[in-house]
């Protein structure tokens, strides 16, 4: 558990997970509790309506980011080229909340700013996301302020790679194992695509694991009053793996879980690629540059279910 209220001082305690587990948890981190709870209380309102009603807003075609998606929609693994059983969760997931002011020439950006899809059910559900989506977008900016600090960057490094971030949020439900076929994971085994990830996890039921350095799987237990945050890929790349984008996944609760994850991505354009400051004498980069868009989305498609399964 990491307090964060005093900026930059907690940069070293940061760059010590980073580089451990890659998994921390927040405090001090002044997201107000009324904004986490209208986001978590509107979320659960959602998934407890029939499923014709959520299917009102299924996202509309394979591939297209943002909307309802049912159970064995998705195969998180499957960004990792691992084919196996889908995953066992249903998801309500939109996009940027602030239209996109700049130019696009490439249709693959101008589909990472589709419009998201909002139910008429819970008549807050909008306007309690996107308050959430915003101070989410805040904290995660200033985390990463605190990481470039952590890595002996200008505390500023990242701003003009963040400035047009194509982040989502995604809201997740698992149901309980005694629902759950045979075989399948909540979410399969799968790195994260972007910067980071904050995510808002349910303190009561357990889930989500994450495998350390020894290729074991450990749980992750919420810390009352935290946030969750892990690193991903474009990271990973920064920092020539100095930093770990972890494996993780869920497993089947023992009871209905839920969660919001807050996938915070970089500009569409930022080149990810290791910083010379994190290479040691005579180490070469171990990634070729990629453009963070792109890449993002060739994950996300990759896992997309056809129909289902």
């Amino acid at each position: 558990m990491i307090d964060i209220s005093n900026g930059y001082e907690s940069a070293s305690a940061i760059a010590a997970a980073a580089s451990g587990v890659g998994f921390f948890s927040v405090v001090g981190h002044g997201v107000p509790i009324g904004v986490l709870d209208s986001a978590w209380r509107s979320a659960r309102e959602f998934f407890d309506l029939p499923l014709v009603d959520k299917m009102a807003i299924a996202m509309p075609m394979p591939g297209y980011p943002y909307g309802y998606s049912p159970l064995r929609g998705e195969m998180l693994a499957a960004s990792l080229g691992q084919y196996g059983l889908a995953d066992w969760k249903e998801s309500l997931a939109i996009g940027p909340v602030d239209l996109a002011t700049h130019q696009m020439t490439d249709p693959d950006e101008a589909a990472a700013w589709s419009p998201s899809l909002w139910p008429p059910v819970p008549d807050d559900l909008r306007s309690s996301w996107e308050a959430y989506f915003r101070v989410i977008a805040d904290l995660s900016a200033r985390l990463l302020s605190i990481m470039a600090v952590a890595l002996d960057l200008p505390s500023d490094f990242f701003a003009p790679m963040i400035d047009r971030h194509t982040s989502a949020m995604r809201a997740l439900n698992y149901p309980a194992r005694d629902h759950v076929a045979e075989g399948h994971l909540g979410a399969g085994a799968h790195t994260d695509y972007g910067t980071l990830t904050v995510l808002l996890a349910d303190p009561v039921q357990a889930g989500l694991q994450v495998q350390d350095l020894h290729g074991n799987w450990q749980q992750v237990a919420p810390v009352d009053g935290g946030l969750i945050i892990n690193l991903g890929d474009a990271m990973a790349r920064w920092t020539n793996d100095r930093w770990r984008s972890t494996m993780h996944r869920v497993v089947a609760p023992a009871a209905r879980r839920q969660s919001i994850a807050f996938f915070h991505n970089a500009n569409w354009d930022a080149r990810i690629e290791c910083h010379p400051s994190c290479l040691g004498p005579g180490e070469q980069p171990k990634y070729e540059p990629i453009l963070a868009g792109p890449h993002l989305m060739s994950k996300f498609r990759s896992t997309v279910v056809q129909g289902g399964g």
